[in-house]
């Protein structure tokens, strides 16, 4: 058969393997909010320039209203012969209110429709997400607060390397978010132009005021170049890649909630909600929900590598290579929205261990810089002379397998003669990270005062709700 919307030029129905290669309502049907929206909005616009009547725009409007209440009621039927859901839409659209529907589509084409509900959907997606990474923020920067005096190993190639409070670890991922917060609303900004009205490639002869369908559509202007308005992708890999980036933190965070829980490390606690069982073994607490985190990077970074791919070498304008856009963008957006979610669970549900927290971060000889630094404040000794001192310190110390606080002061001093009792005073973890007051520093003081300069930014900070258009 046929298709009805564009089949004047041909005699012959597709191959059923051409309807499965080329059908996209599968996946593109998401898109029915933004495809209604940006429809009415084209249809007052025609109406306004005298292009149709009013009463033809508002019995359009009328009926892509019943089209709307229809498909979130479920009863639409999508067809497959119809293709995507410009078409869908645009067929129900006539057997409502006949050849009227027609008019519909003047001055415009499928590639600037399709452009325009995507940059729609999009922006709808990055709100959303602005919203979730608002909400694991929060729970981060109370969390930090919490545990500002909570002393930690840090680690530098997963060995101890100095001690950290555990507010300031989790401050840093605060950082992290807060930066994805930044592309993300770059992303936004940069895709917020309007291609309706740019047609096929060239534009129109129709007098139509794209000025108008954009602000309509809350766009801030229409896109400056017909040809650019429907091959461009931009805005769809911009956002993936800042898409990824996020994943990448979230897996970084998921990896160390991962090994946190371990019963070798014994950092935190997982609740029950985010953890689950072992069909063979009792004992076990698995923590799937940080693992899932994990894993679902791959597909967010991969679905931007596969847009980037077909992308490549396109000329322009339009090429039903990009109808490829939207199975990766539909996934990774949504894997991303699920994952932040169910990082923000974790967090808020996860207990730090202190007992065990505070009896790690003083393995590994971890005030060892400590004492290096005692060394130049005090001694004047140049740092790597210290260092190599501290070394050797060290070295006995790891020899009587004893903690650096615990070796005798003689023991110090046969390394280095001049070094008095109040070398003790530094080598304990909590005066360690106490004296870390330098900006960015992990001493609690600072940590409070960070946390705290992080609520009021988030309290300041409100997301935009996401208007679903």
């Amino acid at each position: 058969m046929k298709n009805s919307m564009w089949g004047g030029r041909f005699t012959q129905g597709p191959d059923a393997i051409m309807e499965d290669i080329n059908a996209s309502i599968g996946f593109d049907r998401r898109l029915f909010r933004q495809d209604v929206a940006g429809s009415r909005a084209h249809a007052r616009m025609l109406a306004q320039q005298g292009i149709i009547t009013a009463d033809d725009a508002e019995n359009i409007i009328t009926g892509l209203d019943t089209i709307l209440r229809e498909i979130e009621a479920g009863s639409f039927k999508f067809s497959r012969a119809l293709e995507d859901i410009h078409l869908n839409i645009e067929s129900r659209l006539t057997e409502l209110i006949g050849p009227t529907a027609g008019r519909l589509h003047t001055a415009r084409s499928r590639n600037d429709q399709v452009a325009t509900d995507l940059r729609l959907w999009i922006r709808d997606a990055i709100d959303q997400l602005d919203g979730a990474l608002h909400v694991l923020m929060g729970h981060l920067t109370e969390r930090a607060l919490e545990t500002a005096p909570m002393v930690m190993p840090g680690f530098t190639h997963l060995q101890s390397a100095q001690p950290v409070t555990m507010g300031h670890h989790l401050l840093a991922y605060v950082e992290m978010f807060g930066r994805d917060r930044g592309r993300f609303a770059d992303a936004r900004r940069r895709l917020n132009e309007s291609p309706l009205g740019a047609a096929a490639l060239a534009g129109t002869s129709f007098p139509i005021d794209r000025r108008a369908t954009a602000a309509e559509l809350g766009f801030d202007r229409p896109t400056a170049n017909s040809l650019d308005s429907v091959s461009d992708r931009d805005f769809v890999m911009e956002t993936l890649a800042a898409a990824g980036i996020c994943a990448v933190h979230l897996s970084r965070l998921a990896e160390e909630i991962v090994i946190w829980s371990t019963s070798q490390f014994a950092f935190v606690k997982l609740s029950d909600r985010f953890t689950t069982g072992s069909s063979i073994m009792p004992q076990k607490r698995n923590p799937d929900a940080a693992e899932l985190v994990r894993a679902k990077a791959g597909r967010i970074v991969g679905a931007l590598n596969a847009l980037m791919i077909v992308m490549k070498g396109l000329p322009l304008a339009y090429c039903k290579d990009m109808q490829e856009d939207k199975e990766p963008v539909f996934d990774a957006l949504e894997a991303l929205a699920l994952s932040l979610a169910a990082m923000a669970g974790m967090v808020a549900d996860m207990e730090p261990q202190a007992a065990n927290l505070r009896k790690a971060a003083g393995a590994g000889y971890a005030t060892a810089t400590d004492l290096a630094d005692w060394l130049v404040r005090e001694l004047a000794m140049p740092f790597r002379e210290a260092h190599h001192v501290t070394g050797r310190i060290v070295a006995i110390a790891e020899e009587r397998r004893l903690p650096l606080h615990r070796l005798a002061l003689a023991d110090l001093q046969a390394v280095e003669p001049r070094i008095t009792d109040e070398v003790f005073t530094v080598l304990s973890v909590t005066r360690s990270v106490r004296s870390r007051t330098s900006q960015g520093g992990t001493a609690p003081a600072n940590v409070r005062r960070e946390a705290r300069r992080w609520l009021r930014r988030l309290a300041k900070s409100e997301p935009r709700p996401a208007d679903g258009t």
